[in-house]
């Protein structure tokens, strides 16, 4: 089951990178885009998990199966595949990341937009809020 979901997020993030290289050049759909925002449901969200050693530890290993190759190994926005993609993934260090709620990370996650696929078929809730646990504990990390 975890290598049929590794495997279709490969092939989701493999189409995107993909389509970026085939895109027009110089135009940027997404350049000038709107701020991504959560719907405000989505700030009531918590995470029924405690930031403990292992929630991290397996955050962790999934950013750095589905995560890292664009929003870099720190979480900085600067991987290698999200450079080629035209609009530069989120940095987790950045104050905007950081103010926003667990709960729009959750969403965002979930739900993706533009390059960022969407992965609430692919992570389990369990998987997605431990993810939101490791971004928030690049974000303080520097």
């Amino acid at each position: 089951m975890i290598k049929n979901k590794i495997l279709a997020a490969s092939i989701i993030l493999f189409t995107g990178i993909v389509l970026a290289g085939f895109s027009s050049g110089t135009s940027n759909p997404h350049a000038g885009q709107d701020p991504w925002k959560a719907p405000a449901w989505a700030d009531t969200l918590k995470s029924p998990y405690h930031e403990e050693p292992l929630t991290l530890a397996q955050g962790e290993e999934l950013f750095t199966l589905y995560c890292a190759t664009c929003h870099g190994d720190a979480g900085y926005g600067d991987g290698a595949a999200g450079g080629a993609l035209g609009q530069k993934p989120a940095n987790f260090h950045d104050t905007l990341v950081k103010a926003q709620s667990d709960g729009s990370v959750f969403w965002k996650i979930a739900t993706g937009r533009g390059n960022m696929p969407p992965f609430k078929d692919v992570f389990t809730d369990e998987q997605k809020w431990q993810l939101v646990a490791y971004i928030r504990h690049l974000g303080k990390t520097e």
